[in-house]
This record gives structure tokens, sequence and C-alpha cells, in this order.
């Protein structure tokens, strides 16, 4: 329930909150470790948070009480040790989390820059690259940025930087930085790496299809199907989009289902097959059925794309509560459940 709550607010909304609860002198000494920029964007967060509930602040303040000690028991004694650590105070799914989490935030990649970039100045400056160049990129910035600005590209270009991100393995940092010093006179950054570095992949691909809109995913998986029907197969395997519900219990369908907009479920319905209409109204109350049927008799001229919106919201949804631990996905060739 907690986790649920802190999950309502975003990563910016939390940072905010956590200063707000320190007050002013603690939060001070804060400040004093942080940029300029960071300083005007946590001011700005903290200005505009607006009213947060106890149990809000409560899930905020755990969830970042154990950020701090995950960061700690590694800092002492390595991951090994954290890990054990963990698992005898919070349990091993939670302790497996935070030790996610933190591994995520560890990795300290090339390009910082890029994810820090407006999508709409990123997607001018990169519109006009080789694909071999955008991917590589791409790669490194945040899988939002990067569907923004694939699904932005010609349609040619798309199939080309999709293949290209997926089968990128490693960048060797000669490379890196040549492509880093032709950037230099649009954004300040001295890129310096150590040793080859892991980019793109088909995870990281799939993620980023993940954040794309329905049109545009479809265009590109079709196109590519064409050219390579294996690298098509293997990416969707690595994904989970809305049709992928006839492979969800019953119990996680219901779960996310009370998280849904019936308005969005209506639209989504509309353009799914009948296994998928049956899977829904199985798991719905009788009275939620007959409201979801009618709405769907007297719901008509519907717009393929208001179809796909809905679908890719509770898409959504459905991964907000995964990474919450509150559901589960299976995907096609990966993780059996044992009941």
């Amino acid at each position: 329930m907690e986790a649920n709550l802190a999950a309502s607010l975003t990563p910016e909304q939390k940072a905010a909150a956590v200063v707000v609860s320190l007050g002013a002198d603690k939060a001070s000494k804060i400040y004093k470790h942080l940029s300029e920029s960071d300083i005007e964007k946590l001011t700005i967060e903290v200005a505009k948070l607006g009213h947060v509930t106890p149990e809000q602040m409560e899930a905020v303040l755990d969830e970042f009480y154990k950020t701090c000690l995950t960061q700690k028991v590694v800092t002492d004694g390595g991951m090994e040790y954290a890990r054990a650590v963990l698992e005898k105070a919070f349990g091993e799914s939670t302790a497996q989390t935070l030790l996610d989490k933190l591994a995520k935030s560890m990795k300290t990649r090339p390009f910082d820059f890029i994810r820090k970039s407006d999508v709409k100045n990123l997607f001018s400056f990169l519109q006009h690259e080789r694909p071999q160049t955008i991917a590589l990129i791409l790669s490194y910035a945040d899988p939002d940025q990067a569907s923004f600005v694939i699904s932005e590209l010609p349609k040619d270009k798309q199939i080309k930087v999709v293949e290209a991100i997926a089968k990128m393995e490693s960048a060797s940092p000669e490379a890196i930085k040549i492509v880093e010093a032709s950037l230099k006179k649009r954004f300040e950054s001295v890129l310096t790496t150590a040793d080859f570095t892991t980019i793109g992949g088909i995870d990281y691909i799939a993620e980023v299809m993940n954040n794309m809109d329905r049109a545009n995913e479809k265009f590109i998986f079709d196109e590519l199907g064409k050219e390579n029907e294996e690298l098509a197969d293997t990416i969707r395997k690595k994904m989970f989009v809305f049709e992928d519900i006839v492979s969800m219990d019953n119990r996680s369908i219901q779960r996310f289902i009370r998280e849904c907009d019936v308005k969005d479920i209506v639209y989504a319905l509309k353009g799914s097959d009948q296994k998928i209409k049956d899977l829904v109204f199985a798991n719905v109350s009788s009275r939620m059925a007959e409201s979801i049927q009618s709405e769907l008799e007297v719901t008509v001229n519907v717009r393929l794309r208001d179809v796909e919106e809905a679908q890719q919201r509770i898409v959504a949804v459905i991964r907000r509560l995964e990474e919450a631990g509150e559901l589960i996905i299976v995907k096609s060739g990966k993780d059996e459940i044992i009941a």
C-alpha cells in the first residue's frame, strides 16, 4: 500500500516532499551540495507541491530511508553484504528491488547532457544524422526520450535506427569520443570513458518500444518484420503490449482493472478481439460487466487514435503496478510462475 502511495508522486515531487519534511534548517544544508540548476528545479517543485497527505509523506520518507540505507550498506561492505543486511531487514523481494534501483543509479553513462535535453530540441539536433549515429546517441538517452525521437523520424529511418539499437552491444571509447566531439559546439559536455561501455541492445530497444505510441509501434514492427523477422520477434518477446493481457493471471487482471478509467477500458475494448473482451468481462463484477457492455454498445464512431491511446494508458498502469510488485507480467519466453 505504501509503495502505491509513493508511486503516485513523481520523483521530483518526492524530492520536494523530503525537503519539506526536513525543515528549512536541514534543507539548507542539502542545498549546499546541489548545482544551481538542481536548486532551481527543486525550489520550483517545493513551491508547487501542494497538499501531500500524511500517508503519502510517510511512504515517501520510508522509500527515501530505504534508499539511503541501501547506499550506505553497499558503500560499507559491497553488494553481497548489502543484500544480506537488506534481506534481513526488509525481506528478499524488497531487498532485490532496492538493489536494482541502486544499480541503475550507480551506472555512470556518457552523454548525460542528452538526458537533460528537451526532447524536441534533441529531435531537431538528431533528425539529419545517420541512423547509426542516432542509434548510438539514443542508446544513452532515457527510453521516453528515445521513443519520442524515433516516432518523429521519417518512416524509413525509424526502422534503421531501431535495428541499429537492437544490434548494438558495445561501443569503444574512441567511437564515443568521435561522436561527442561533433556535439561540442551544440552541447557543453566533455566525455571521458575508461573502458568499453555496454549500450543499446534488445532489452533497451524493447523498453523504448514500450514507450512508443501504438501507431508507430505497429509500423516499426511490420516493417522490421519484413527485413528481419527474427529480430522483430526477439524484441516483441521482451515487451508488454495491450494484447499480452491474455497471458496474465486473473488476480493481476482484476488488479489493473481497478486502477483504470472505465472509459479507457471501453475504448480499448472497441479495438480488441473477442478473446480479450471475454477475459475482461470474466474478471469484473456482473454490474461492471453490464456497464461496460452498455457503454460499448452506445460508443460508436471511435477514432483508431483514441483506441490506441486508451490501450497505451492501460499498459502504463499495468507496467506501473508491476514495478510496484502488485501484479505479474509474463513475457513470452521469460519468467515461469510457480504457484
